[in-house]
Formats: structure tokens, sequence, C-alpha cells
């Protein structure tokens, strides 16, 4: 039977009580936040109804914060890249608008592929991993992966007998993004080990690649001219293909820094 609760507690003891209440209940926002948020409620006369709307959506955000951490965490992605910090001015080939559109991550929801198609250092790697996090954030399970590393680990898992397993766990993130994808020829094994993962994800997960190489281009990846036909027809159905272009911005931006830094030496 459980005692009855103390009435006329001291402000220490609310607050020791609170505390306890708080870790037994995993509530480690409120604990954290509790005694600001008292103060706060005090001085703007809130009512206890307010009051306790404002502690419990105080713990939700915060929950809401760190799962999109833990998942943008388990995408594995080598750095962090926004779209805030995307340079549109600096590549007109990319429309803000369409960009933007893709951010709400609608075609994720419908399962639906991406493309991300330029020269190096025109930005598509940056938007795949931007892309990625907004997805990430937005509640949907994303993986990162060079293409190049994807292929050798399901070589590697067919040679273990661990194929099905890997195919399957790479099947069921919500967003696969493969990065640099062209760079490098892959013999026929390896292409047709790529493909079957893209045939396990086919009209049910998307698939988001950067590469930079035009698709008639694909042909130096995937020697085999059906495989490559199929892959393609894999990664374009019903799909968005933003292509970046062919100058280097981030070359262009390089330049634009050394020749401002000697003007001032000159000038100096």
């Amino acid at each position: 039977m459980m005692s009855p609760r103390k009435r006329g507690l001291t402000e220490e003891a609310a607050t020791a009580s609170i505390d306890q209440a708080c870790r037994l209940l995993r509530l480690p926002s409120i604990r954290q936040q509790f005694g600001d948020l008292a103060d706060g409620a005090a001085r703007e006369q809130m009512s206890y109804r307010a009051f306790l709307a404002e502690l419990l959506m105080t713990e939700c955000d915060d929950r809401a914060r760190r799962r999109s951490e833990r998942r943008i965490k388990a995408a594995a992605f080598p750095r962090d890249k926004s779209l805030r910090s995307f340079d549109f001015e600096a590549n007109p080939n990319v429309d803000a608008a369409t960009v933007n559109t893709l951010a709400t991550c609608d075609w994720v929801k419908k399962g639906e592929p991406l493309c991300l198609i330029g020269d190096s250092g025109t930005g598509k790697s940056h938007l795949l991993i931007a892309l990625g996090t907004e997805a990430a954030m937005k509640g949907f399970r994303v993986r990162y992966v060079l293409a190049t590393k994807l292929v050798n680990e399901l070589v590697e898992a067919a040679d273990e007998k661990q194929l099905t397993k890997t195919i399957a766990r790479y099947g069921r993130v919500d967003l696969l993004c493969i990065d640099e994808l062209g760079y490098m020829e892959l013999d026929r094994r390896g292409a047709e080990l790529l493909f079957q993962v893209l045939t396990e994800r086919e009209e049910k997960n998307s698939v988001a690649i950067a590469s930079n190489e035009s698709f008639s281009g694909w042909t130096k990846t995937f020697t085999d001219p059906r495989l490559c036909a199929a892959i393609v027809d894999r990664l374009t159905f019903n799909g968005a293909i933003i292509q970046t272009g062919t100058d280097s911005y981030r070359l262009a931006h390089t330049k634009a820094q050394a020749e401002h830094a000697d003007a001032r030496g000159a000038g100096a």
C-alpha cells in the first residue's frame, strides 16, 4: 500500500522529491530544467495547466532532438553538411526551390530515388549528406556509404555466406545514400552484388547517389551494358535527377581566397 503523499513540503524537500521522481520516471530534461521553468512560471503567473504543458513539451522536444541525433549518428555521415551552408549563388546549376522541395523528404516517404550528377567540387556530396541529414531529422532511418566500400562489404559477405543478411540490413533503411558512384570500375561480380541491393530496395525504399559521371559514362563503372542499363533504370525510375554541373565552385572559392591573400600581401 502506498503511503499518503506529504503536504506542505519545504522548497528543498519538494526539489528533492521532483529530482527523485524524474529519475524514476526517466525524465532527464524536466529534471535538469525544472528549476528555471518553475521560476519562469511564477514570474509569468502561469496556470497549473500551462506550467504542466510547459514541462511536458520540454521533455518531448528534447526527446525528439535526441532521437534525431541518434539517427544522424547511425547514418555514419563522414562530416556535417547542411542545406543552410550550401552556396546556391556559387553554383547556379542547382535550383534552390528543387532542393528545398526535396528537403521535405516526400520522395523518401514514397521510396523514390535521387541522382546527383556532376564533376568534383560542384556540391553533389554536400547535397547528398545534407538531404540525408534532413531525412534523419524527420524520422527516417538513413545510411551513408561510399560505393566502393559498399561493394567491398558485399563481396566479403558473399565469401563468408553472409550476403543475404547484409543485403537485408541495407534493405531495411528508409534512405540509402551511396556516394562516389562511378569513380572506379567495378568487376562484374561487384556490379551484380550492388544490383542486388538496388533490386531489394526498388519501389520500397529510397536510394540517393552522387556520381561524377553522366549516365552515358557509367559503362566505365559497369562494364556489362545490360547490367549498366538495369542499374540506371533502378536509380532513375520515378526519381529526381539534379545536375550540379562541371565548374568546381570549391576550386573557384579556393582560388578567390588565394587571390585575396595575394592582394593583401601586395598592399602590405
